[in-house]
């Protein structure tokens, strides 16, 4: 089962990263702002995709990139190589992730995750760590992946201290977990 979107979705969560790659094999004046970003991204486990991005800042594009990526770094990585040839196909960095579309997939991630699937428990974690350092409504999401996983489903325990759009959206993920479980 695969999320509607899933690729567009991990470009446009990613889509600083990967125009700012682009960018920077066609301005090598992006050297210090781009090291400094990949030196973040690898302090924060991304050493893999880190890794390929640095081969293409080298002028690597063979297919060969892409093996042992996971799905994620594979997309970064994809995502990368065609907007070298086609800028056009490069993700929006200002554009605000669409709301709607979060619950949907986070409920199928965290739906599969329960179900043993170890990529979506994989992902969940990830995405669980990012939201936790993001804070606010974010950060208490990030903080009750592992609840949801475990099949908590209490709207009030798990959105407590959560502005309205957090509530929202613990709530639209609610539904769409009830859903996926075929009630």
């Amino acid at each position: 089962m695969s999320l509607p979107d899933r690729e567009q979705q991990i470009r446009q969560a990613h889509a600083g990263m990967i125009v700012q790659v682009v960018q920077r094999v066609h301005n090598p004046q992006l050297a210090e702002a781009t090291e400094s970003l990949l030196q973040k991204a690898e302090q924060n486990g991304w050493q893999d995709i880190v890794a390929v991005m640095r081969r293409i800042i080298d002028g690597e594009r063979g297919e060969d990139l892409l093996l042992g990526l996971d799905e994620e770094d594979r997309v970064i990585a994809e995502a990368i190589l065609q907007g070298l040839q086609d800028p056009s196909t490069l993700p929006d960095p200002e554009r605000k992730p669409d709301a709607r579309m979060a619950a949907p997939g986070l409920a199928l991630m965290i739906h599969e995750a329960a179900r043993g699937n170890s990529q979506s428990l994989q992902l969940v974690s990830h995405m669980a760590e990012q939201m936790t350092a993001a804070g606010g409504d974010l950060r208490q999401l990030g903080g009750i992946l592992r609840r949801l996983i475990d099949g908590e489903r209490d709207p009030a325990s798990l959105s407590r201290g959560m502005g309205v759009q957090g509530r929202q959206l613990v709530d639209s993920i609610l539904e769409e977990l009830h859903q996926l479980a075929g009630h």
